[in-house]
């Protein structure tokens, strides 16, 4: 007996969750927006398992990541709109259309050149399918609404520089991270309404987030790595209290802050 494709025997496998006569009663009650959600838990724990470098975690992550395209494909079948191979000929297309380099005659001379070349088919794409039809071609269309505010800020960024709305060096971008820190300040000493204070906050993540573009770093991944460093610091206080029978709740800040120091001292001393 001839053992199955990985792909068929999950799109066998998912067929049969779905089956209103024997199915799984929750895969049964789900819908497109029901599972979006899970859709979108999946591709950061992939994230977070290459984060991590933890190989038999992306692994299993891709495979749950890949499960939900297959989720999603099966219940696009059940109401005849496509299928999974529908997506996987449909993405086959699109990635041959966007590498004429590699798949036509196209000459590309390198990875700069590529990116401004596959905006440029992404941009052909999205006005043949009528997506500006409705207004004037932006540079900033096809950018989703839907992406983490970090990652969308950057690309709005990018699109904009594409077209010569951007600062010559990452210097400049410096002092205007310096300018908006004092805006805030100045509202924040002022006691303004939380209202002017919230848009002068999301100023200065705006542009610190164009400096991580200039400097070609992912704003998203550099406060990823700034999340788990935090992380990593305060479960070691944690832990050195606890050898003691304390609790960082019962510690006042100046210890806490002193371990911290301590710890921080620790990891530098060891890289």
């Amino acid at each position: 007996m001839t053992t199955p494709r990985g792909i068929d025997r999950l799109l066998e496998i998912m067929a049969k969750l779905r089956d209103p006569e024997g199915g799984c009663p929750w895969d049964l009650e789900q819908n497109f927006a029901t599972i979006a959600p899970y859709t979108i838990e999946e591709a950061y724990e992939v994230a977070d398992a290459i984060e991590r470098q933890d190989m038999a975690s992306l692994r299993d992550e891709l495979g749950d990541l890949l499960f939900q395209v297959v989720f999603h494909g099966r219940m696009a079948q059940e109401q005849d709109h496509f299928a999974f191979d529908d997506i996987a000929h449909a993405c086959a297309d699109k990635m041959v259309r966007r590498h004429p380099h590699v798949f036509g005659d196209a000459q590309i001379g390198d990875a700069a050149a590529q990116t401004v070349s596959w905006e440029a088919i992404k941009a052909a794409e999205r006005s043949a399918k009528g997506e500006t039809a409705s207004g004037p071609v932006s540079a900033l269309d096809g950018v989703t609404a839907a992406l983490p505010a970090l990652t969308r800020a950057a690309k709005i960024q990018g699109r904009a520089a594409r077209v010569g709305f951007d600062w010559g060096s990452a210097l400049p971008v410096r002092d205007k991270i310096a300018e908006e820190a004092e805006e805030l300040r100045v509202e924040i000493a002022s006691d303004a309404p939380a209202e002017r204070i919230d848009e002068e906050l999301g100023d200065l993540l705006f542009a610190i987030t164009n400096l991580a573009r200039k400097l070609d770093l992912d704003p998203e991944g550099s406060l990823r790595r700034a999340t788990l460093k935090f992380e990593r610091r305060f479960r070691a206080i944690e832990d050195r209290l606890q050898a003691q029978g304390l609790t960082a709740a019962s510690q006042d800040l100046a210890t806490l802050d002193a371990l911290w120091d301590a710890i921080k001292a620790e990891e530098k001393a060891r890289a």
